[in-house]
């Protein structure tokens, strides 16, 4: 019995793993001269403002996209997310590029999960922000471990607030560190768009079939799964036939 009580105190005592809120503001300070096409714009959570990049439609647009990156990375990443913000825009949709929640360079899956339920207020800052620009239509397009931190969104938030989700590079971990329970997209009635590289991880390849699965037993009929020959799990050099997949589908909705 003592050994339970001093085992609960203890645990009140472990350090709660957070977002590196610094490294981010570092990151933001490094990229936001840079950017060409779009505009950042600081959403807020709670008081602490994250960067964000909006990039308008030329014409009327379409519709507006949430784009999240993987792990470690910016709303300006230049292999899978800078293509989709840009090219998507120049598409007919309006895009939104995020920040997510970010740990030190070294931090691996089991140390990002603790945080993937700070990318939910992020998400619904999101999601206000296009509404209040106008947006009727708004999917959600996620990578790697913004995948993992939309799943969580879903988790617990369900999928009322998005029209369609596009998922790349889904279930993607580190050495021995397995997923902890299953994406939940089966619960997703909206369209589902799940992208994969030839080259991809094994774990993201692994889980394809049960992926495939899930779509099914949703039962939306416009969910499709594609793997993009000769790209790897970052799409490196690959960013056209990554946009061109999801383009062409996003037109079907």
């Amino acid at each position: 019995m003592k050994l339970i009580i001093i085992s609960l105190i203890l645990s009140l005592f472990q350090p709660v793993m957070s977002a590196n809120l610094a490294r981010e503001l570092r990151m933001a300070s490094e990229i936001v001269d840079a950017i060409l096409d779009g505009d950042p714009e600081m959403l807020e959570v709670d008081g602490y403002e994250f960067l964000s990049i909006y990039t308008e439609a030329e014409e009327q647009a379409k519709g507006a996209v949430i784009i999240m990156h993987g792990r470690g990375f910016h709303p300006d990443w230049a292999d899978a997310i800078q293509p989709l913000r840009v090219g998507l825009a120049e598409s007919g949709w309006n895009t939104l590029s995020l920040q997510m929640p970010v740990l030190d360079k070294t931090a691996k899956y089991y140390d990002y999960e603790p945080v993937f339920p700070e990318a939910i207020p992020r998400i619904e800052s999101a999601v206000r922000f296009l509404k209040e620009a106008g947006a009727k239509k708004i999917i959600i397009i996620a990578h790697s471990c913004g995948a993992h931190m939309a799943m969580e969104y879903v988790r617990q938030k369900g999928d009322d607030a998005f029209d369609a989700y596009v998922g790349i590079g889904m279930g993607a971990t580190d050495y021995k560190q397995p997923m902890k329970q299953p994406f939940p997209l089966e619960k997703i009635a909206k369209p589902i768009l799940d992208i994969y590289g030839s080259d991809d991880y094994p774990a993201v390849h692994r889980l394809a079939p049960k992926r495939l699965s899930q779509m099914k037993d949703a039962g939306n009929e416009k969910s499709k799964q594609v793997k993009i020959e000769d790209a790897n799990h970052y799409f490196t050099d690959q960013g056209e036939p990554l946009l061109e997949v999801v383009s062409e589908w996003l037109d079907t909705l």
